[in-house]
């Protein structure tokens, strides 16, 4: 049993490096800018950013079960959030899960894969199918609990970028 938790937080470890070592590239003093902006954004635009979280998190979804089931892919999740309200967000999440619930683990696991597949944006096609291939093992080694922590810091920071 301890194994087991061991090797999820080793699991979950290696997917926050891999995203930390992908913006890492920035220098101290850029990071120090980022961080003072997203706080000025924060303070700025708290409500605005609060009411975008959810629409993002079914905009993850959504785009990574249509992905999966191939059901008229949208080429990226910023496509999904302009091109649709959040009413037919979530009616199309909806039909894509097919009964499951949007609060199911199934709809958590799309979520995650979204989000991830967004943050990993920069990559080269091939570099982004390798890292993907790390995350969807992590997310079937990983808790709910963790799972859904992830999500929430995932969908969190795309939100900050989102307002930008």
């Amino acid at each position: 049993m301890a194994f087991k938790a061991l090797k999820q937080y080793s699991i979950f470890f290696q997917i926050m490096t891999m995203v930390c070592l992908l913006s890492a590239t920035n220098s101290h003093a850029e990071q120090e800018q980022a961080f003072e902006r997203d706080k000025w954004l924060k303070q700025r635009f708290g409500a605005q950013h609060q009411a975008l979280i959810p629409v993002v998190a079914v905009a993850d979804m959504l785009f990574s079960c249509q992905q999966e089931k191939q059901i008229t892919p949208n080429n990226t999740i910023k496509s999904v959030l302009t091109n649709l309200d959040k009413n037919a967000l979530a009616e199309k999440l909806i039909i894509c899960l097919a009964g499951a619930s949007p609060k199911s683990d199934i709809a958590l696991n799309y979520g995650l894969k979204g989000c991830f597949y967004e943050q990993l944006n920069d990559l080269t096609e091939e570099d982004r199918q390798q890292k993907m291939l790390v995350v969807i093992n992590a997310i079937g080694e990983l808790s709910r609990e963790e799972r859904q922590k992830s999500f929430t810091k995932c969908v969190t920071e795309q939100a900050i970028q989102y307002l930008r």
